[in-house]
């Protein structure tokens, strides 16, 4: 019996010796200094740009600062816990989140962790945080309009697919609505919408997430929340997180929408990593790559050419100005970075004039090209009436006495103004938006009441959706010849048996 177990510990003390021996090589580094949101660790020699460290507790950070013998580690966690000589190691992985179908409908943080309490992402794939955009022989002309659902925005400042427009104006003018009034108008139409809250209160987000989910569109809805308690750090990375998992549906010849609410602040919390790793401050104490972070986030969106599978990502950075201030340093640079921009005023809020989309300084650089025939009909004469009519009313605030020429244009601009009106979660049909801009534009409303203009409009709604022009415009045809004169019998029907 002892003979037999000697025998057997000897066969696998010899056959251990004969295997070969595995070595692995950890390196590891010491906590020096921690602050709000970064460590500072000594030790590392070989570590990488944005490769994650993991410290002894569990906690991760990005190493974003690399000096000899020393690395910045930017916090993914609260660092609370955290002292100096704590021990820390490199991963050699960089952050990556998951992508795919699996996280529709689900509510995640930049890292991959679920928040509605759904259980685990059973994702097949996981994508590094930050890609490089897709190259130039990728991409191709922005061709194929964004429906927004909104009269003023589709009409006279229109989206393509693939094209990145920021929404811009001051705190409570109502850009968050107009970009979830954007994400509504995609039931439907196959387009993944993908919401990404950077530094907002927990309530905010909580409404947002409610309103998608009572309007039905949660299921083809992806929301990335990094909430104002979090970390600098993870505010940081969320976009980036967020634009790799639309850059999956792209990919894959899949049409998707993202909306960064806000970059503003995306910008200071980027500007307060870059203080505490002691990097020189510029302008408004941003550091002097602030343009570059931008600038590489918004290059990721495109529509891509046929050979790339042929998907698009749109997106709708949103940007918060003080006191109307667009030539301050944030809103300039993503002016520059976007293909055009959308401008909320906030005199035009107080006036009641919802959403409100200051036409003057609102424009589309590519996005005309998109643009379906028969908004093109109509959009012309409107943004010309438009702007004639707000030069007179602020003449004629003067007193000037107006001949009747002059007043009647006065008048059929106050029903312009009131045609672009729209509610907030209400956007309308293509067909909709087109026979009211054209009664506006054609006279129509010259008789009918101020306060009776909401009445109208609905009669004209109600009658247009049942014509056989309503659907051929919806597919893209011209308003020309017969189909603009049977758009505009049935406008005038309408209103005759309003009387």
């Amino acid at each position: 019996m002892l003979k037999e177990l000697a025998e057997t510990l000897f066969d696998a003390i010899k056959k251990e010796g004969t295997r070969a021996p595995r070595l692995s090589f950890e390196e590891r580094g010491t906590v020096s200094r921690v602050l709000r949101g970064v460590v500072e660790v000594e030790g590392f020699t070989e570590a990488t740009s944005d490769e994650v460290v993991a410290f002894d507790g569990g906690a991760m950070g990005l190493a974003l600062d690399l000096e000899p013998g020393r690395a910045g580690i930017v916090m993914l966690h609260d660092p609370k816990g955290l002292r100096p000589g704590d021990r820390a190691r490199r991963t050699r992985r960089v952050a990556s989140v998951p992508t795919g179908d699996a996280l529709l409908g689900r509510v995640i943080n930049p890292l991959g962790k679920p928040l509605d309490n759904a259980g685990p992402v059973a994702a097949d794939r996981w994508d590094p945080v930050d890609q490089p955009a897709p190259a130039i022989m990728e991409r191709a002309a922005v061709a194929r309009p964004l429906q927004t659902g909104i009269k003023a925005v589709d009409a006279l400042v229109p989206i393509g697919r693939g094209q990145r427009e920021l929404i811009v104006g001051d705190r409570q003018t109502g850009k968050t609505a107009v970009a979830l009034d954007t994400i509504l108008n995609q039931a439907g139409t196959g387009v993944i919408s993908v919401y990404c809250a950077i530094g907002q209160r927990g309530d905010a987000v909580a409404r947002v997430i409610g309103r998608l989910r009572d309007s039905g569109v949660m299921d083809n809805c992806v929301v990335v929340v990094a909430g104002a308690e979090e970390p600098p750090g993870l505010q940081y990375i969320a976009p980036y997180a967020a634009t790799t998992i639309a850059e999956r549906f792209m990919r894959a010849g899949r049409d998707a929408l993202i909306v960064y609410d806000d970059l503003t602040r995306h910008a200071r919390a980027y500007r307060e990593l870059s203080l505490l790793l002691r990097r020189p401050p510029g302008r408004e104490a941003y550091p002097g790559d602030i343009f570059y972070i931008h600038a590489r986030l918004l290059e990721r969106a495109t529509q891509l050419r046929e050979s790339a599978h042929g998907g698009s990502l749109t997106a709708l950075p949103i940007v918060e100005t003080q006191a109307q201030n667009l030539s301050a340093y944030i809103p300039t640079n993503l002016i520059s970075i976007t293909d055009g921009q959308i401008y909320l005023s906030p005199t035009l809020f107080r006036l009641g004039q919802l959403p409100a989309v200051d036409i003057g300084r609102s424009v589309s650089r590519v996005g005309g090209k998109a643009q379906l025939p028969a908004f093109r009909a109509v959009a012309g004469p409107l943004k010309l009436a438009y702007a004639q009519f707000e030069e007179l009313e602020s003449f004629a605030r003067f007193g000037a006495k107006l001949d009747a020429d002059t007043r009647a244009q006065l008048e059929r601009g106050r029903r312009v103004r009131e045609t672009l009106k729209q509610d907030e979660a209400t956007p309308m049909s293509v067909a909709r938006q087109i026979a009211l801009l054209l009664a506006a534009t054609e006279g129509l409303f010259d008789a009918v009441p101020l306060d009776a203009m909401a009445g109208a409009a609905a009669a004209i709604v109600q009658a247009v959706d049942a014509t056989p022009e309503a659907r051929d415009i919806e597919n893209g045809a011209s308003l020309e010849g017969e189909r603009r004169e049977a758009m505009l019998r049935v406008a005038s029907a309408a209103l005759r048996e309003m009387e």
